[in-house]
C-alpha cells in the first residue's frame, strides 16, 4: 500500500499534530506515535516498516528525537522493492549522518544498489552516497561511482559525477582516479552532466596540483570553445533565463576558468577574448545577467590578464553601483575594495558614484562604501573627499557618525598636506560629532597643536569661537580648555593672528567663562573638569588681574561629590595661596610632545621598536607591568624575568596623565629599558601631586638639586617641570630633595671611588657582522656601567639603516646613546660606534646579561640578526 495514499495513518498523524493548539499537546501526539512506532518495530512486521519510517521521517522534521528507528531504514535498504528501499534510502539521508557508527552497515547494501540492474535504484544509492559518504564509504565505494560516472544514461552520469565531488572532498587521495573521467565529461552535449562535469574538475584542480596542471593544458581550449558557444547560441527555450542561456553553467564554467588561468599566464591568454565578449554581450537588465557579469569581473580580476581587461570590469562594477538593487550595489563595492589593488585609477573614474553610496539608506551599503573611500584616498584627492565626507556628517544618521567620523580623522591624521588644514578639518569634526570622537583622536590633536607653535594663537581661537556654539560636544570642550588653559594670554592679546582670520576681543573675563561653564554644566564628565581645573590653575598665573575670581571657582570644588575633585581644589588653593613666588615656573607652558612617540605609543607597540638610533635617547624605566603589546619581547623570546616593560598607562592615559587627569595613575618602576626614545617620559606626572617620581634617574631625569643650588636659584627646580635638566643639573653629586609645596627633605649622599679597568669582549659575531665591547666605570658609582659598543661590517657588502636594540632582565636597567652612524662601510673599512650604560641594581649577587637585536638593509632587503650576551667581565 502507498504509504501517502488516502487513509494511511500517515495522514492521520499529521492532521492531528496541525489541530494540536498547544506545544504540550503536539508533544502528547508525537510522544503516542513513538510509542506505537516503538511497538509495531518490536512486532518486526515488514508491512508497516515503510509506514513507520514515514512517520518518522516527518516527527524529525519537526525536531523531535528518532534515533531508535535508523535500522529500520537498514532494513528497508536491503528490501528488494523500489518503494521500500526509496523510503528506506530516504530515511537514511535524513534520520543519519556520516558520524553515525550504523552508516559502516550499510556500505554493502550500497556496493550492490550501485551494481543494480535498475538505474533508478542505482539513483537512489547515488544520491544517498553523494549526501551521507564518509570517508571510508568513499574509499570501499569509489571504483563503482568512477565507473558509473561512464554509464549509458545521462541522469546516471550527473549524479555520479556530484557524488565523485563529495568523494574526492572527503579523501583527497582519490583525485587521480577521476581526473580522466571528470575531464571526458567536459565533452558533454548534455547540461545537466556538463555543469556537474565542470563542477567536478573544479574540485579537482582546487584539491590536486597536477590534475590543475592537466586541465590546464588538456582542457582549457575546450572549456573556451564551450562557453563562447553558449555566449552566441540562439534562443533556446529549455536552457533560457532571463534572456541568458543557462546562467548555472556560464557561472561554472568561468569559476573553472579562473582556476585554470590564475597563476598562468598562457592559460589566461587563451581566454581574454571570450572574457571580453561575456562582459560585453550579457545583459545586466535582469538578475541572471548580473549574476554572469559578476562572475566575469571575479575571473577577470584573477587570471593574469592586461590592464585593459580590467578597465573594462571596473566599469562594469560601476554599473552595478548604479543599480537600485542593494545585493548588487554591496558585492560591487566588495569588488571595488579587491580591484582597488590592481588599478586604483579605473576605481577612481567611479568615485563620485561611491560616495554617492556612502549616503545610502542601506546600512550596510554605508559602511562598505565608506571602507571603499578611506581606500581611494591619497595626497591629491584627500582636501576634495575630506570636505565631501565632512558636509555629510553634518546631515547624517546619528548612528552612522561614530564610524564616519572615525574614517574622516584617520584620512586626515594619514594624509594631512599641513597642520594648519589638520587643525581646521579636526576642530569641524569635533564640532560635529565631538561626543563620537575617541580619545585617542583628540590626544593625537593636543600633540599636533603644542608642535606647531606658529599656530597656537589661531588654534586657541578658533576652539574659543567654537566652544561658544558646540558646548554640548565633550571632546571639543575638553581641547577647548586644554589650548585655553596653555595659551590663553595668545587669545587675549590676539597674538599669531593669520592672513585668513578676523580679529576678535576676547577678554580674560571671557576666556575664565569658558572654563567654568565647563566645571559647572551638569552633563560634563569627571575627565573635563579635571582638565578645567588645571586649566584655570595656569590661567591664575597668566591672568593675574582676576586670580582671586580663579580662586573663588577652584575653592567651590572643595565641596564637589567628586573626591579627585576636591583633591585638586584643595591641592591647586594651597597653590594658589601658600606658593604664589613659584606659581609661575610651576604651571609654565607645556613642553612640546614628540608626536613621532605618541603615535609609537598610541600604536600599542614599543617607542625604541619604532625609533632609530639618530634621534636622542632617554633612558625608560622598566618592570611595572608587561605591556599587551610588545615587539621586541616577543622577537626577542624574553622569559619571565626579562620582561620589557613601558609605563604602566598606554598611549592616551600618557597624555592624560600629561594633561594632569586620573591622578590615581600608579608610577612607572625602574628595570630594564629598551632605546633609543624621546625625552617625553620626563612629562608624565606633571601636575599629579603627591604622585612620586621614579626611583632611578636617567639623562633627562633630574635629580632635584643640591641644598646649595636650591638657595641660590630656587626657580631651577620648578625649569624642570617644563625643560629637560640642564647638564649641571643632571650631575648633582650630593643632592637634597626639594619638595615643591612643603620645603626641603635631606637625601643620602653617595661615596665617590675610582672603579677598576675591565677587558674588551666579542659580546657578538657572525659571518657579516661582529659587536666588541669595552667597559669603564664612573668614579663613584660601582653599579653603573658605561659600555662603548663597536660594530664592525664583516661582508664585502654596505649595511644602511642600521639599528641596534637591546633588552635586559628587570634588575639592570639600560640607557643607549645616538649612534655614530646608520650606514656600516663594507669589509671592515670602518666601524660604527654605540655608547650604553647599564646600571646594575643586583650588583656582586648577579652578572650583566643582554638580548640584541641588530637590523639593516642589505640590497634592498631587511636583515634581522639576534644574539645574547653572557660573557661579561666579572664585576660588572
Amino acid at each position: 500500500m502507498n504509504p501517502f495514499s488516502s487513509g494511511t495513518r500517515l495522514r492521520d498523524m499529521i492532521r492531528a499534530i496541525r489541530a494540536c493548539k498547544t506545544a504540550a499537546e503536539e508533544r502528547a501526539v508525537v510522544r503516542k506515535e513513538c510509542a506505537d512506532i516503538r511497538a509495531l518495530i518490536n512486532e518486526d512486521d515488514p508491512h508497516d516498516r515503510h509506514r513507520n519510517l514515514a512517520k518518522l521521517m516527518f516527527i524529525h522534521m519537526l525536531g523531535y528525537p528518532t534515533h531508535f528507528g535508523q535500522m529500520e531504514c537498514l532494513k528497508l535498504i536491503a528490501s528488494p522493492g523500489f518503494p521500500e528501499k526509496r523510503i528506506g534510502y530516504l530515511g537514511l539521508m535524513l534520520l543519519l549522518d556520516e558520524r553515525q557508527e550504523v552508516l559502516m552497515l550499510v556500505t554493502n547494501s550500497l556496493k550492490q544498489d550501485l551494481n543494480h540492474s535498475n538505474q533508478y535504484v542505482v539513483g537512489l544509492a547515488l544520491c544517498a552516497l553523494g549526501n551521507i559518504c564518509s570517508a571510508e564509504m568513499a574509499r570501499d565505494l569509489a571504483p563503482e561511482v568512477e565507473r558509473l560516472i561512464q554509464f549509458r544514461d545521462p541522469n546516471i552520469r550527473k549524479k555520479a559525477a556530484l557524488c565523485s565531488t563529495r568523494i574526492v572532498r572527503k579523501v583527497p587521495d582519490l583525485a587521480e582516479n577521476f581526473v580522466n573521467a571528470a575531464a571526458s565529461l567536459l565533452k558533454e552535449k548534455h547540461h545537466g552532466v556538463l555543469i556537474t562535469g565542470v563542477q567536478l574538475c573544479y574540485e579537482l584542480c582546487t584539491i590536486n596540483d597536477e590534475a590543475l596542471e592537466y586541465f590546464r593544458t588538456k582542457c582549457t581550449e575546450g572549456l573556451i570553445k564551450t562557453l563562447r558557444d553558449m555566449t552566441n547560441s540562439a534562443y533556446q527555450p529549455e536552457y533560457d533565463v532571463a534572456g541568458i542561456t543557462d546562467p548555472f553553467l556560464h557561472i561554472r564554467l568561468l569559476r573553472l576558468l579562473r582556476v585554470l588561468g590564475q597563476g598562468d599566464a598562457d592559460a589566461s591568454d587563451l581566454m581574454t577574448d571570450i572574457l571580453a565578449q561575456v562582459a560585453t554581450k550579457t545583459e545586466s537588465n535582469k538578475n541572471a545577467g548580473n549574476a554572469v557579469l559578476y562572475e566575469c569581473v571575479e575571473t577577470i580580476m584573477a587570471i593574469e590578464d592586461t590592464n585593459s581587461l580590467r578597465v573594462l570590469a571596473i566599469n562594469i562594477l560601476g554599473r552595478f553601483l548604479s543599480n537600485r538593487d542593494n545585493n548588487i550595489r554591496y558585492v560591487a563595492l566588495n569588488m571595488l575594495m579587491k580591484a582597488i589593488t590592481f588599478d586604483d585609477q579605473a576605481v577612481q573614474r567611479h568615485r563620485v558614484t561611491i560616495l554617492e553610496c556612502v549616503k545610502d539608506p542601506d546600512a550596510s551599503i554605508r559602511k562598505r562604501a565608506l571602507e571603499l573611500v578611506t581606500l581611494l584616498v591619497n595626497e591629491n584627492n584627500v582636501t576634495q573627499l575630506t570636505k565631501e565626507l565632512i558636509d555629510y556628517l553634518e546631515i547624517s544618521d546619528e548612528d552612522f557618525k561614530e564610524d564616519l567620523s572615525a574614517k574622516i580623522c584617520f584620512i586626515v591624521e594619514k594624509f594631512s598636506p599641513e597642520k594648519l588644514w589638520y587643525i581646521d578639518q579636526m576642530l569641524k569634526v569635533l564640532c560635529e560629532a565631538g561626543k563620537f570622537v575617541k580619545d585617542d583622536v583628540w590626544h593625537a590633536l593636543i600633540v599636533v597643536i603644542s608642535n606647531a607653535s606658529e599656530l597656537h594663537g589661531y588654534t586657541v581661537r578658533a576652539l574659543y569661537k567654537a566652544v561658544l556654539t558646540y558646548t554640548e560636544q565633550e571632546t571639543l570642550v575638553r581641547v577647548a580648555v586644554w589650548c585655553i588653559g596653555e595659551y590663553g594670554d595668545l587669545l587675549v592679546n590676539n597674538v599669531g593672528m593669520l592672513g585668513i582670520e578676523d580679529p576678535i576681543t576676547v577678554t580674560e573675563s571671557d576666556a575664565v567663562d569658558v572654563i567654568e561653564e565647563a566645571i559647572t554644566r551638569h552633563n560634563s564628565d569627571s575627565t573635563t573638569k579635571a582638565m578645567a581645573l588645571v586649566a584655570l590653575l595656569k590661567l591664575s598665573s597668566r591672568f593675574p588681574s582676576i586670580s582671586e575670581r580663579i580662586k573663588d571657582i577652584i575653592v567651590k570644588q572643595k565641596g564637589s561629590l567628586l573626591l579627585e575633585m576636591q583633591q585638586r581644589a584643595i591641592e591647586y588653593n594651597s597653590i594658589v595661596d601658600r606658593h604664589k613666588d613659584i606659581r609661575s615656573s610651576l604651571v609654565d607652558r607645556m613642553p612640546v610632545l614628540d608626536e613621532a612617540t605618541f603615535n609609537v605609543r598610541r600604536a600599542g607597540s614599543f617607542p625604541a621598536s619604532a625609533s632609530t638610533m639618530a634621534k636622542p635617547s632617554v633612558s625608560l624605566p622598566n618592570g611595572v607591568e608587561k605591556p599587551v603589546v610588545a615587539p621586541l619581547v616577543d622577537l626577542l623570546d624574553l622569559g619571565s624575568d626579562d620582561i620589557l616593560a613601558t609605563p604602566s598607562s598606554s598611549g592616551p592615559d600618557f597624555l592624560q596623565d600629561l594633561l594632569g587627569v586620573d591622578l590615581g595613575a600608579s608610577s612607572s618602576q625602574p628595570g630594564a629599558t629598551l632605546a633609543p626614545k624621546t625625552g617625553t617620559d620626563l612629562l608624565m606626572d606633571i601636575l599629579s601631586i603627591g604622585t612620586p617620581s621614579p626611583a632611578q634617574n636617567s639623562t633627562s631625569s633630574v635629580d632635584l638639586l643640591s641644598t646649595a643650588d636650591v638657595n641660590s636659584n630656587p626657580s631651577i627646580a620648578l625649569d624642570t617641570l617644563s625643560s629637560p635638566a640642564p647638564p649641571h643639573v643632571a650631575t648633582t653629586s650630593s643632592t637634597n630633595m626639594f619638595d615643591l609645596l612643603d620645603g626641603l627633605s635631606p637625601s643620602p649622599s653617595k661615596e665617590a671611588t675610582n672603579g677598576p679597568a675591565y677587558p674588551p669582549i666579542v659580546a657578538y659575531e657572525s659571518s657579516s657582522l661582529k659587536i666588541e665591547f669595552t667597559f669603564s666605570k664612573a668614579p663613584g658609582n660601582l653599579q653603573t656601567t658605561n659600555v662603548q659598543a663597536t660594530f664592525i661590517n664583516l661582508s664585502p657588502n654596505t649595511f644602511t639603516d642600521f639599528i641596534f636594540q637591546a633588552a635586559v632582565p628587570k634588575f639592570l636597567q639600560l640607557h643607549l646613546d645616538p649612534a655614530s652612524s646608520n650606514t656600516l662601510p663594507a669589509s671592515g673599512n670602518g666601524a660604527i660606534t654605540q655608547n650604553l650604560r647599564v646600571t646594575n641594581s643586583q650588583h656582586g649577587k648577579k652578572s650583566l646579561v643582554m638580548r640584541m637585536r641588530i637590523g639593516y638593509k642589505l640590497n634592498g632587503k631587511d636583515v634581522l640578526e639576534e644574539g645574547q650576551v653572557s660573557n661579561f667581565p666579572r664585576g660588572l
